[in-house]
């Protein structure tokens, strides 16, 4: 699947509805475990779009390299620690 400023969008669309849903269970006083679970499905969301986007600039970096091959490593070792940190 190609990664597309579409596709991200749509994707954080969805979490923004998922996090609207939130609100209103809180709200409505729903039970905690409730909405716990639906915060942890916003987190992986919210991950997977940080893993798409970051994805996409490894893929950029690599299909078309900075003629300074530091600037280069600096690129891609920033997307690294990106995908890494947690």
């Amino acid at each position: 699947m190609e990664i597309t400023n579409k596709n991200v969008i749509n994707r954080l669309k969805r979490t923004e509805g998922q996090v609207r849903g939130i609100q209103k269970m809180i709200e409505e006083e729903k039970d905690c475990m409730s909405i716990m679970t639906q915060l942890s499905a916003v987190r992986s969301s919210i991950d997977r779009v940080m893993g798409l986007v970051v994805a996409e600039n490894l893929k950029a970096c690599l299909e078309n390299p900075d003629t300074n091959p530091e600037e280069q490593a600096k690129r891609l070792e920033q997307a690294i620690n990106m995908i890494i940190k947690k």
